[in-house]
C-alpha cells in the first residue's frame, strides 16, 4: 500500500495493522536483542503563552513566573547534569530539540555536537503545537525549523517528533519531501515499521517510560529506577524471537532535579551492564532497520 493523500480520511491509513507476532524478525547489529535509546527533550518555551506546567493554578498568568522558572531550569542546569550522567556511561543522547534553541541557547548545541549527538526536529517550541497550519504554510515552517537545526548543529535531522507528539494530516508527507526518514510520534509499537508514505517510517517512542509522565504522577526515584529495569527486562524477554526497542525519554527540567539524578545514574547504570543491548541512537535504529527489517517487511507486503 502506498496511499500517500492522507488529508481526508478519518481512519489511520499513515500506516497499517500488522501484529507484532506476523513479522520478519529484526536482528540488531551485534546480536543484541533490544535496541535501547534516550530520547533527551532539549526544548524552548515562550514567556507569554502557556506551556508544561508543574502548577496549573499560574499557567494562564503572563509571566507565569512559577512554571516558566520550573521549565528554565532544564537549559540552565539540568541539561548539563544530564549530560554528565549519560557521559558517564558513553551513552550519545537521541535530542528531541526545538529549532529556537539553536538561536537561544548556543552552548547546548556546542555542548551536544561535541558529544555526537543525534539531532532531531521537534519543532520551533514546546509553547506551539505543530496544528493548524496550511499545506504551504507548513510546508515553509517545517523547512525553516529543519534547516535552522542544521545549520546549527552540522547535522541534517533525519527524524521527527512534534511539540506534544502534534502532526497534521500533510506533515508524513512534507518530511518525507524534506528528506527526513522517521517519525517519533505514534507510539504504538515496540518495533519500527514502515509508514504508508514512501521513505518514512515510525521508530518507538514512549509515553509510559517517560520522566514528565511518571514524575507528574508522583512515582519517585526508586520507584523510576524499577520502571527502567521492568520494562528491560520485559522487551528482553519478548526479543527471543526478534528484536525490540526500548525509549527512555527525559527532560532536563525534570529528571535533571538533584534529588532524582543519581536514579537517572543508577538507570542508565543498569542499562549499559547488560549484554544483550545494543546502547545507540534513534537515528541509528532507523537506519539498521532500513538496511534490513524494513526491506522484508516491504517484500512480505
Amino acid at each position: 500500500m502506498t496511499n500517500t493523500d492522507l488529508s481526508q480520511t478519518s481512519e489511520p491509513t499513515l500506516f497499517d495493522y500488522r501484529p507484532i507476532t506476523q513479522r520478519p524478525a529484526i536482528r540488531w547489529p551485534g546480536g543484541a536483542r533490544v535496541a535501547a535509546y534516550i530520547g533527551l527533550n532539549v526544548e524552548h518555551f515562550l514567556l507569554d503563552r502557556p506551556s508544561t506546567s508543574i502548577w496549573p493554578g499560574t499557567a494562564d498568568l503572563v509571566p507565569d513566573a512559577l512554571n516558566y522558572g520550573w521549565r528554565d531550569y532544564g537549559a540552565r542546569v539540568g541539561v548539563w547534569r544530564t549530560m554528565d550522567i549519560l557521559d558517564r556511561h558513553g551513552i550519545r543522547a537521541s535530542v528531541l530539540l526545538n529549532s529556537m534553541v539553536a538561536q537561544r541557547y548556543p552552548q547546548i548545541i556546542e555542548a551536544g555536537r561535541s558529544r555526537d549527538w543525534a539531532w532531531l526536529a521537534h519543532g520551533k517550541t514546546n509553547s506551539i503545537l505543530h496544528t493548524g497550519m496550511s499545506l504551504d504554510d507548513e510546508r515553509h515552517v517545517l523547512t525553516e525549523i529543519v534547516d535552522t537545526i542544521a545549520d546549527a548543529t552540522g547535522q541534517r535531522p533525519r527524524g521527527w517528533m512534534g511539540p506534544g507528539l502534534t502532526e497534521t494530516l500533510n506533515t508524513p508527507a512534507l518530511l518525507a519531501e524534506l528528506g527526513l526518514s522517521y517519525v517519533l510520534d505514534w507510539t504504538n509499537d515496540d518495533q519500527p515499521y514502515e509508514l504508508n508514505v514512501p521513505g518514512l517510517m515510525s521508530v518507538p517512542y514512549t509515553l509510559e517510560l517517560n520522566d514528565l509522565g511518571l514524575f507528574g504522577k508522583g512515582t519517585t526515584g526508586p520507584e523510576f529506577l524499577q520502571i527502567v529495569k521492568d520494562q528491560y527486562e520485559q522487551l528482553h524477554a519478548d526479543s527471543a524471537d526478534s528484536g525490540r526497542v526500548m525509549a527512555l525519554a527525559l527532560h532536563p527540567f525534570v529528571t535533571g532535579q538533584p534529588f532524582r539524578a543519581k536514579y537517572l545514574d543508577q538507570a542508565l547504570a543498569f542499562l549499559a551492564a547488560q549484554p544483550d543491548i545494543w546502547l545507540t541512537t534513534s537515528d541509528e535504529i532507523a537506519e539498521h532497520y532500513r538496511r534490513t527489517g524494513g526491506q522484508q517487511e516491504r517484500r512480505k507486503a
